[in-house]
């Protein structure tokens, strides 16, 4: 038997940043998906009502890509009252050749994180104004902050707005972030305020009832709404899809059945059968993005296993080369 890496959060934390290595990694996956053979099946999805709990296990194997990741994703978004965090998880990296575990990343949804929010930044990238310099999250989590970093890879964000429906955290993480970022970012006691001018709007959060409302929409505007990755999440009114110039999500068979997608369909506001074009597509050159400063864009961020193979094999290669053959353990 080979021998077997073995990652923690803390090596994966140093091996891959939010970079624009880690954004380009991502943006090839969604390339991939566009114009390779990816084997990607549905999620696997486990939820615990009780617990406000819900489990989703993701993998893609993307021809070209010596090994192919397997995630196991928890969101229990109960955790912060008892001081732990809402998402944790871990995967396995396997030989696309032989089966074999080349490696396990115990990163307790690190990577996760990142992929996310490189996601992000390659729907901006094609999706919002060249120009666009003020953002505008809704939610004060760990992604908000990620999202916003990501963002400013790609765009020239000067400014920023954030809201929670917690104000004090809202504020505690503006502080946080306007340090971090070296920007100003202001905390909003209504979403109605943050979203007002912003350039690129970010929604991040669990919610199952909308939080950005179709009248808040302005000419230029581009949303990514990356909170709603199950059934009974939605962030955006679905009246907001009438408006839009264009609707991209990142894997159309699954934003039509957990996506904001699939709550516009319910609610007769957009068509099961519409054949929307993805963001690989666009990613590729396949299709256009933004083709107008007042284009009104939606990327739809449902999260796909071919980004977590790409992330973890990523990881793996940056540590066979930083580490030149030594394994890591915990």
């Amino acid at each position: 038997m080979p021998d077997v890496t073995i990652l923690t959060e803390a090596d994966l934390r140093q091996l891959v940043p939010l970079d624009p290595e880690a954004v380009a990694c991502i943006e090839n996956a969604f390339r991939a998906l566009a114009t390779t053979a990816v084997v990607m099946p549905p999620i696997l999805r486990l939820d615990m009502k009780e617990a406000n709990g819900e489990v989703d296990v993701k993998t893609a194997y993307v021809p070209g890509i010596a090994s192919f990741a397997i995630k196991i994703s928890p969101g229990f978004f109960d955790n912060p009252a008892l001081g732990l965090p809402s998402v944790n998880g871990l995967m396995v990296l396997l030989s696309a050749r032989t089966g074999l575990l080349e490696a396990s990343l115990f990163d307790n949804g690190y990577l996760t994180d990142v992929r996310t929010a490189a996601a992000g930044a390659v729907a901006a990238k094609h999706l919002a104004r060249e120009d666009a310099d003020t953002a505008a999250v809704l939610g004060a989590g760990v992604q908000a902050g990620l999202q916003l970093q990501a963002l400013m890879l790609v765009r020239p964000i000067r400014s920023a707005r954030l809201w929670a429906r917690d104000m004090a955290k809202a504020e505690r993480r503006a502080a946080e972030l306007s340090a971090a970022l070296s920007i100003p970012v202001t905390a909003c006691p209504e979403p109605r305020e943050a979203v007002r001018n912003a350039d690129v709007v970010i929604t991040t959060t669990p919610s199952d009832t909308p939080i950005f409302r179709a009248d808040w929409l302005e000419p230029g505007q581009h949303i990514t709404a990356m909170g709603s990755d199950a059934e009974h999440k939605n962030e955006i009114e679905p009246d907001v899809f009438a408006l839009l110039t264009r609707y991209v999500p990142d894997r159309l068979s699954q934003t039509r059945i957990l996506g904001e997608l699939h709550h516009a369909i319910e609610a007769g506001q957009a068509l099961a059968d519409t054949d929307y074009v993805e963001l690989g597509a666009i990613a590729s050159g396949l299709a256009s993005g933004r083709t107008d400063p007042d284009d009104i864009t939606l990327a739809d961020l449902t999260g796909t296993g071919v980004q977590d193979t790409a992330i973890a094999t990523l990881a793996f290669q940056r540590a066979k080369q930083v580490q030149a053959g030594k394994i890591f353990s915990t």
